[in-house]
């Protein structure tokens, strides 16, 4: 796959940066997404502030609904629940960015069906590798669900031989401690999307493995 990638220069590496601007799909290869809901983040970011970065599945069916829209979106509004479960009040995606957590997805465009090939999420790891990289001083990323979990694998198996996550259920696994390189991972679950609401035990994880990321930093 052919990634749509900008050369990124020192001085503009360690400031703001609008992703979009940087990372991309170019040739938009995979066979079962929605290409018509690609989206990358088009905000403006300090760099040097984002500390966290949540990575969670793909585009929503409506772009409206995306987490840095306005009026309201219904994937913003459903990870502020999960914020302010972990004791952290959020209004707007602004609210977030100024915690130092920056929000993606680990696919790019929207999904057709219930699940996503694992050739998808390995080509979309590479734009979310390359996305990743504009962040430095990163000391957490959430990984909010099995898509971000098996995009996160991806990307390790190619820079170091071998998987972050084992494999497992994550209500298993969640309470170890995993590191890409020197940054502390986290896998959880899915914070977007109507089962959200109504799965309380997930819910309750969820919160607590926000809480237990942004606390590394604060200490």
């Amino acid at each position: 796959m052919k990634l749509l990638i900008t050369r990124i220069t020192t001085a503009r590496r360690y400031g703001d940066v609008r992703p979009s601007e940087f990372v991309g799909c170019a040739e938009f290869p995979c066979a079962d997404v929605n290409t018509d809901r690609y989206v990358v983040p088009d905000i403006e970011v300090d760099s040097d502030r984002i500390k966290i970065i949540m990575i969670s599945e793909a585009s929503p069916p409506d772009l409206r609904d995306y987490f840095y829209f306005e009026n309201d979106p219904f994937y913003f509004k459903t990870t502020a629940q999960a914020f302010e479960d972990a004791g952290f009040s959020v209004y707007s995606a602004k609210d977030v960015l100024d915690l130092g957590v920056y929000i993606t997805t680990a696919i790019k465009c929207g999904k057709t069906g219930y699940s996503i090939s694992s050739k998808t999420i390995e080509n979309c790891s590479g734009i979310l590798e390359k996305e990743m990289e504009l962040f430095p001083r990163v000391k957490a990323i959430l990984l909010m669900g099995d898509t971000a979990i098996k995009a996160m694998n991806y990307i390790a198996r190619r820079t170091s031989g071998k998987r972050v996550i084992p494999s497992g259920s994550t209500y298993k696994i969640r309470k170890n401690t995993f590191f890409y390189k020197e940054t502390t991972v986290f896998p959880s679950y899915l914070q977007t999307g109507k089962s959200y609401l109504i799965e309380k035990s997930k819910r309750k994880m969820i919160a607590e493995d926000i809480k237990a990321a942004l606390t590394i930093f604060t200490e």
